[in-house]
Order: C-alpha cells, then sequence, then structure tokens
C-alpha cells in the first residue's frame, strides 16, 4: 500500500461512511463505548479495526516490507545505528545452552532446529532536547551520533527495547518514537534490536538475537568502544510481540542460570546477571489465543477475532508460498506453539525472578498478563500488573494523547527509574477506571482464575484442532482473496498520521 500522504487519503475516502456514523453516534451517547472513550479515541479505533478486517490482496511479504520501511529520521531524538557482530562470540557453546534450555523446558514439542548466530542490527536511541519535529539529524558519523545521545542522558537506565509486530513485522525504526519517548522520561538510552522476523526466521531465532542483544551489552566485543554496561542497570522491555520476547528471554535467563551460573562467552566463562527489571506493554504471551479475553474484550480492541488458521489468511509469495507453510508464522510447528519460550503462559518456574511490571488494556491479551503476572507472584517474585478499563492492546502508543495512555507511560518509566535506583517497586495488581483514571487495587483471579494445568489443556485443545484443520486447508487457496486480519501497513501509517 501506498503510505504517502496522498495515499492515506485514499485509503481514508472508503471510510468516510463508518466515520461520519461513528461520529454521529458518539456524539448522540448512542454506541456502546461512548461512555469510556472520547470521540478522537473511538474514531481510531473503529478505523484501525476496520483496516484489520476488512477484505485484501496484499501477501504477507507485502505487508513486511510495508512496515519496515525506514523513514527520514526527524524530530526530538537522537538514533546511533550500530552492529552487533557475532565474531568470536563462541557461537557453539551459545546455541549448545540454548538448545539444552528448551529442551530441559520441554521436549514433548518435538525437536526444534536451533539457527546460527549473526550479526545483529540496532539503533542507539536517545531523546534530542530542544529540536522541533521537523528537525533532521545532523550529517555527522553514527559514532558522533552516540556521543551527542550520551550528553543528554541523565541517568544510568539502559533499556534493550524489542519492537512489536506480531513477530513478523516492523522494526526498530517503526519504534523510535516509544524508545525515544521511554529514554525522554526515565533519563536514559534505548537499545533497539532488529531481530530476525518470522516465517523466514522462525522460534527460536529472533529470542537467540534477543540473548545476543543482552549479552553484548554486559560484555561487549573488545572492539566496541561502547563500555560495558552493568546488569544493574538494563530493563528488558518491549510491546506485544515484543513484550512475549521480554518475558520469554527472562525465562530462558532464569533456566539458562538453572543450567549453570556462567556461560562461556567471547572465550571466557561470564556471570550469568539477571536486569534490574523487565517491563512489558500489552505482552502476547499466548501464540494460541486460548483464554476468554481473546473473545469477550473484541468490543474494546481493533484486534481481529483470534483464529489458528493463517493458511487462509495470505495470498502466497515468495516468503509465505503455499508448499512450505505451517500452522502457526512464528512457530516452527504448531506443537511448538506450546513451548514455555515461545508461549510464557506455558512456564512453570519464575522463581529468581527480578522485579516484573505487566501493563495491558481491557484487550484480547488481557487475561495472558493477568495470568503470567499471578504466576510470578504466586511464586515468590516482585510484580506489578495494571489494567486499563475499556482500552485496546498498546493503548500507550497508538492512543497517546489520552489520560490513560499518559497514565499508562508515567507507570512505565517510573518502573523503570525505580529498579535501576533500586528502589522498592510495588506488587499486585490495579485496574484503573476509564476517563476517572480512579485506580484500586484489584485480584488476578478476577481477570482469569485458571491454573497452569487449565491453561495448557485449553492450548493444547486448540493445537490438535489446528492440526485436523491443516488437512486440505490448502486446496483451493490460489486467487483468494485475504482478508486483512493482518494487514498493519496500512494501521501502521494511520495510527503516525492521526
Amino acid at each position: 500500500m501506498d503510505t504517502s500522504p496522498t495515499g492515506l487519503i485514499k485509503a481514508l475516502v472508503p471510510k468516510i461512511p463508518l466515520i461520519l456514523s461513528t461520529a454521529l453516534w458518539h456524539t448522540l451517547g448512542l454506541t456502546s463505548t461512548s461512555s469510556k472513550w472520547d470521540l478522537r479515541t473511538e474514531l481510531m479505533i473503529k478505523i484501525l479495526r476496520s483496516f484489520l478486517t476488512g477484505a485484501s490482496t496484499h501477501s504477507l511479504g507485502q505487508q513486511q516490507a510495508m512496515s519496515m520501511r525506514d523513514h527520514a529520521i526527524k524530530g526530538p531524538m537522537w538514533i546511533s545505528k550500530t552492529t552487533l557482530t557475532a565474531k568470536d562470540a563462541g557461537e557453539n557453546n551459545l546455541l549448545e545452552a540454548l538448545e539444552q534450555a528448551i529442551n530441559s523446558l520441554d521436549d514433548s514439542v518435538g525437536k526444534i532446529p536451533i539457527p546460527p548466530l549473526r550479526n545483529l542490527e540496532a539503533e542507539w536511541t536517545g531523546y534530542r532536547t530542544g529540536v522541533g519535529g521537523r528537525e533532521p539529524q545532523p550529517d555527522i558519523t553514527e559514532d558522533e551520533k552516540y556521543d551527542r545521545l550520551m550528553k543528554e542522558v541523565t541517568s544510568d537506565v539502559t533499556i534493550l527495547y524489542f519492537h512489536g509486530g506480531a513477530y513478523y513485522l516492523m522494526d526498530p525504526a517503526s519504534h523510535r518514537p516509544t524508545v525515544s519517548n521511554l529514554a525522554r522520561h526515565s533519563g536514559g538510552r534505548g537499545l533497539s534490536i532488529r531481530y530476525r522476523l518470522a516465517p523466514q526466521h522462525p522460534f527460536p531465532a529472533a529470542l537467540l538475537d534477543c540473548l545476543y542483544a543482552y549479552l553484548n551489552l554486559l560484555y561487549p566485543h573488545p572492539s566496541s568502544r561502547i563500555p560495558p554496561t552493568p546488569a544493574h542497570h538494563i530493563v528488558i522491555s518491549g510491546d506485544s510481540a515484543g513484550g512475549g520476547l521480554s518475558i520469554s528471554l527472562l525465562q530462558l535467563l532464569l533456566q539458562l542460570r538453572r543450567q549453570s551460573p556462567t556461560l562461556l562467552f567471547r572465550g571466557q566463562q561470564v556471570a550469568l546477571e539477571l536486569p534490574a527489571g523487565v517491563a512489558g506493554m500489552s505482552p502476547w504471551l499466548d501464540l494460541t489465543h486460548s483464554l476468554p479475553s481473546s473473545t469477550q474484550n473484541g468490543p474494546y480492541d481493533y484486534l481481529p477475532p483470534p483464529h489458528l488458521d493463517p493458511l487462509s489468511i495470505y495470498p502466497p509469495d515468495d516468503v509465505w508460498p503455499t508448499p512450505q507453510r505451517r500452522q502457526s508464522i512464528y512457530a516452527p510447528s504448531t506443537r511448538a506453539m506450546l513451548h514455555p519460550l515461545a508461549s510464557p503462559v506455558c512456564a512453570r518456574d519464575w522463581s529468581g525472578a527480578p522485579p516484573v511490571l505487566l501493563l495491558a488494556g481491557e484487550e484480547r491479551l488481557s487475561d495472558e498478563t493477568a495470568f503470567v503476572g499471578r504466576r510470578i507472584r504466586e511464586q515468590g517474585g516482585r510484580c506489578r500488573v495494571q489494567l486499563f478499563e475499556a482500552m485496546p492492546h498498546c493503548f500507550a502508543q497508538v492512543l497517546p494523547w489520552t489520560d490513560g495512555g499518559k497514565k499508562c507511560f508515567g507507570t512505565w518509566t517510573a518502573f523503570m527509574t525505580a529498579v535501576v535506583r533500586k528502589e522498592t517497586v510495588p506488587t499486585g495488581a490495579s485496574f484503573v477506571l476509564a476517563k476517572s483514571l480512579r485506580e484500586s487495587e484489584v485480584a488476578l483471579e478476577d481477570f482469569y482464575d485458571g491454573s497452569l494445568e487449565d491453561v495448557i489443556s485449553g492450548m493444547r485443545r486448540l493445537v490438535e484442532e489446528a492440526e485436523r484443520s491443516i488437512v486440505g486447508s490448502s486446496a483451493g487457496l490460489e486467487g483468494k482473496t485475504a482478508p486483512a486480519e493482518m494487514d498493519e501497513g496500512t494501521a501502521i501509517a494511520v495510527t503516525a498520521k492521526l
């Protein structure tokens, strides 16, 4: 799709009847959400929902390319591009440790291929003061940009950030505003990585990249001009799929430490220290969408209804060709969706975790957020869950002008600052009412009170149904129009402009 201003106008013209009817019924107080949302919020969510559930002929590869366009860097942010070299990393040792962790956590899902290590592109991100929204970065070297960035850093906070995008869309460029704002309000800096995307690189490629980025912060290559970052200065964070990767990386680090307190990395035994904290915004923690909120909270979300049939969604292309398709875009097999490093809701042991913050709206993913938060707390971890009434997926980024979005972002950055300062952070859970923002403590069981066995049983049932449905599912696929349930290239552009 054309995401230029002209292209966006063309995309919005067919939505004019929806815009007019939404505005009328909202003004009259006759929509189901008019008491919860202002008009701008209602228009935004209805428009996004229409893009994500309408008809489209865009292939997966086209959508992926649209979501990864690197637009000019402008405004109050410093971006210094870098590459984390895989040279001399001790690849075999790292891959063996990852494979052992995967097998130890769950060897019942079948063999999961371990990808090779690779160089990892990343962006150091910071807030740039004193410039307007259209001010370009100066024409200087990446090293000089990093030095300018560091001159504006006022705290020890280093944010290792994993972008969202359903594991197959977007990259650091799409999330520069988010990371630069986190850096601004925490006084720190961010490192946003370009992890490998599915379906070309299924699980655990992205998780391996996340682990490698974390180890590079702790133990950079000897040729790097950037000094090591102490683990107690690092906060791992992300949104949506990136939030899922953040929690998966935490579970992986905990398992690696159970295997051994050290790891052979860059030719020496190094300590596997845990970060100061982990924060997830609307984290995707259950690949199967098995919990009740995935269907019950649809009225407040723009995400499409869940399904486990990617074969019927996308026209075939080089990225997602018919003969090579599998039931999950991210997981290498349907059974692998049940692995605790792919779906952290399945994880059994969270003991020893550092402080964790989980944020979500009243969205399709809220039950899995509440459940993982409850599991961490039940095992002695310090976890804070904050849920917002009537708010959609990733609302702090999609609806930043709302009071709820601002409050959520404030909680996010305050947590980062507190854990790096080694201050006590609150635990438990709270529910924030729409509009009034009145916050009250709640029991996480009020959102989902099932056991781990209940969760895994429900997920397994969905996976078995998906395996049965795969027979004959590709018949008649050629020439089929795909519902744009994941046509996020359009949605990203509209969100940015509105």
